[in-house]
């Protein structure tokens, strides 16, 4: 691998890293640094909704704060480069927790899930940005 490469690969490595803290933080500002301000963001394929970057922060504050407990984690990606844009697949598995707080593992509203991450992302002026994200379901259980 070229020096340029491995530095992109370590870039878009950071904006799935910005892409979980925020999510799991609620810091939906920082989804600007995820994100270009045209993005378009489907969920569907999770019950959730399909918008742009502005619709979709809207609807996470909204959904998301029944679920203050959050925690996603990214495992295998694979990024394919296509010039100045990357084909980007991460693996990931996320709980969703009705409190913060220590519950039990049988404790009604705990949402686990895991799937996949399709992201089109390309170089901007101000580093790698999603211009594309549809999250791909494998499982999901709900107590």
């Amino acid at each position: 691998m070229k020096p340029q490469e491995i530095a992109d690969r370590l870039e878009i490595g950071d904006v799935l890293a910005r892409y979980t803290h925020a999510i799991d933080a609620g810091d939906w500002a920082r989804l600007d640094l995820v994100f270009t301000p045209d993005a378009v963001i489907d969920y569907t394929a999770a019950g959730g909704i399909r918008g742009t970057r502005d619709e979709v922060r809207q609807w996470l504050a909204e959904v998301l704060s029944q679920w203050p407990g959050r925690q996603h984690l990214i495992g295998t990606t694979s990024v394919r480069f296509e010039g100045d844009e990357a084909v980007v697949t991460a693996s990931f598995t996320d709980t969703l927790a009705p409190s913060r707080e220590m519950v039990a593992a049988d404790t009604t509203g705990l949402i686990r899930g895991g799937g996949w991450y399709h992201h089109r992302m390309i170089r901007t002026m101000y580093g790698w940005r999603s211009k594309e994200l549809v999250e791909e379901q494998a499982w999901r259980t709900v107590q």
